[in-house]
């Protein structure tokens, strides 16, 4: 048997926990709250990871990374997956000036695209580029 990982908190750690437990913007997130919660009742690794369906490794890594860095250490890291091809800051006014020009053929504005901004890209990748574009324009209109 290895070492035992204790948590103790305190009543605002346990406030700040439950909070994101509650209120959490990712499922993993809230999961991650409650492993620590679990874990400061004083409830075993291996019943934590049975109960929420991880394993006891995945439970520990969690709670090893609360003990170093707090809560924020329950938060996805920046820089996880893919990067994205193309760029609000960037490339938002070159594809808005591609789509008003043919808007009725997107397929000639993404070919006009990768050759002026020299990137590669799908159909797919644009129309999702265009969706994330127009729905960040809804929400800063307050829509």
């Amino acid at each position: 048997m290895g070492r035992v990982i204790k948590i103790e908190i305190n009543d605002r750690q346990r406030r700040e926990l439950e909070k994101g437990y509650r209120h959490g913007k990712s499922h993993a997130f809230r999961t991650r709250c409650q492993m620590v919660l679990l874990k400061s009742d004083g409830r075993k690794s291996q019943e934590i990871a049975d109960f929420l369906g991880f394993c006891q490794q995945a439970v520990n890594l969690w709670l090893n990374r609360y003990k170093l860095e707090g809560i924020t250490g329950l938060l996805v890291r920046a820089g996880r997956g893919r990067p994205a091809i193309l760029s609000a800051e960037e490339d938002s006014a070159a594809v808005k000036e591609a789509v008003k020009r043919h808007r009725q053929r997107i397929s000639i504005a993404k070919a006009e695209l990768e050759s002026s901004l020299g990137k590669e890209f799908s159909g797919k990748t644009l129309e999702r580029f265009l969706k994330n574009l127009i729905a960040g324009i809804n929400e800063s209109d307050g829509v």
